[in-house]
């Protein structure tokens, strides 16, 4: 029987369990999308939606709880001046799970775990970045060329 099983051990001990945890909520807060199998993605969020429901409201005691998880101070940084503001409005179910299909090697189930309000960088956006970067680069050598001639 199954009865108080509260988490899949992901065939892990303690210790690398937690690393592991800590590491992929690191990264869904520095990304706020990471690819990885379904039964840590599942495990992963119950952390990733505690962290962000405690960053909701910044005060001392709260940062102080989440920096016993979240290591990186830049990420915690992040949590409560960004992330948390963001999902103020929100009761819960900060994260959303796709799935992607089979992995080649292994057959594992493979999904994308990300924030709600994530949005893809748009190719107009990407565009637009690289084409002001190529002019400027352009037009140095030119005024360059100028200033020689003189």
């Amino acid at each position: 029987m199954n009865h108080k099983n509260g988490f899949n051990p992901l065939s892990r001990s303690t210790a690398h369990r937690r690393a592991m945890s800590r590491n992929m909520v690191t990264s869904l807060l520095r990304f706020e999308r990471i690819t990885t199998t379904s039964s840590k993605a599942k495990e992963v969020r119950k952390a990733a939606e505690k962290l962000i429901t405690r960053a909701k409201v910044d005060s001392v005691h709260n940062r102080r709880i989440v920096a016993k998880f979240i290591q990186d101070e830049k990420i915690l940084n992040k949590l409560f001046t960004e992330v948390g503001p963001r999902m103020k409005e929100r009761n819960g179910g900060y994260t959303r799970i796709l799935k992607l299909g089979f992995r080649q090697g292994d057959a594992a189930d493979v999904v994308i775990l990300e924030l709600v309000d994530y949005k893809l960088p748009s190719d107009e956006n990407v565009e637009a970045e690289k084409k002001p970067a190529k002019k400027a680069k352009k037009a140095a050598p030119k005024a360059e060329s100028a200033e020689a001639s003189k």
